[in-house]
């Protein structure tokens, strides 16, 4: 055999890999428990107790849910990185964000507070944020600007 004809070889094997994993893999996991999908695709950046490493990595417990209180702060939650490029399906997204919103608030959620759903992830997965630091302090600012 030619070394051309096994790095074809090779190559051709990874590339199956790679669509098996896109398509399986995904699928395999959306069935888990939201909170065995934090624990999977979170959790290396944010602790288990939802803490960070602020500025760069915020801390969940008593912040995540205000987002959902101010104009686009839920589509935000939706569009930062980690949740954007999640190896999730929009329907397992969707799960995993109403368990975080509750799990990491520590008062009620606004009253017409409506779960998550995957075509409206679906849609905000879609948006890229170009600057998600910069969206996230607008939203703050909005939200320091509410309560005052």
């Amino acid at each position: 055999m030619r070394g051309s004809d096994v790095n074809h070889g090779i190559s051709f094997l990874f590339a199956t890999i790679f669509v098996i994993r896109v398509l399986f893999g995904s699928a395999a996991q959306a069935d888990e428990s939201p909170h065995n999908n934090y624990m999977i695709h979170c959790q290396g950046c944010h602790l288990p107790d939802g803490a960070g490493k602020p500025p760069d990595v915020p801390s969940f417990p008593g912040q995540l849910a205000e987002f959902l209180r101010i104009d686009g702060g839920r589509a935000y939650l939706v569009q930062v990185p980690g949740t954007a490029n999640a190896m999730l399906d929009d329907q397992a997204v969707a799960e995993l964000l109403n368990w975080m919103v509750e799990r990491f608030n520590d008062r009620p959620l606004p009253a017409d507070f409506i779960p998550y759903t995957a075509p409206e992830v679906a849609r905000y997965r879609s948006k890229i944020l170009a600057d998600p630091g910069a969206r996230r302090a607008s939203l703050l600012a909005g939200l320091s600007a509410q309560r005052q």
